[in-house]
């Protein structure tokens, strides 16, 4: 990634982080849940058990509702799972496996030219997409990944 890119994902995440308000929640058995201050969904966006992380499915939405557009729920979603990530001391470089779910599969090639953008070419986490006819809020796509993270969990 380029160095203003990667300036600019960083300040997007803290925005992203700082508008859902997310926070550690103390380890119960070496589980870590990272969680909204306040949330009216029962789930964490992010779990850390071990050294292996699950990021909870994120859609297209911000404080402001869903994007308008395919190409701006994307985003969204990406910039969601982006901050998720951060939280759980994760940078994209951790994520090792994601899932997509496309209400419409015609905007496969949309979200990989999108999804590109978050990675550094040649190190995309494995994926898997797939097609489905619902999602919350009616959103667009949704993604969901897994990170992995080698320092001890009390060390992040």
């Amino acid at each position: 990634m380029t160095r203003p890119f990667v300036r600019m994902l960083a300040v997007a995440t803290v925005a992203v982080a700082s508008a859902f308000n997310l926070h550690a929640a103390p380890a119960q058995g070496g589980i870590t849940h990272y969680v909204t201050g306040e949330t009216k969904y029962p789930f964490s966006p992010a779990v850390r058990a071990g050294n292996t992380v699950y990021l909870s499915g994120q859609i297209g939405n911000d404080a402001t509702g869903l994007g308008k557009d395919f190409e701006t729920q994307a985003r969204l979603a990406m910039d969601n799972i982006m901050a998720a990530a951060k939280l759980a001391g994760m940078g994209p470089d951790h994520i090792v496996k994601c899932t997509v779910m496309l209400a419409d599969m015609k905007n496969w090639d949309a979200f990989n030219q999108i999804y590109r953008s978050y990675f550094q070419a040649g190190q995309f986490p494995a994926r898997s997409a797939f097609g489905v006819t619902g999602l919350a809020l009616g959103a667009a796509l949704e993604v969901e990944c897994i990170g992995y993270v080698a320092t001890p969990a009390n060390a992040h």
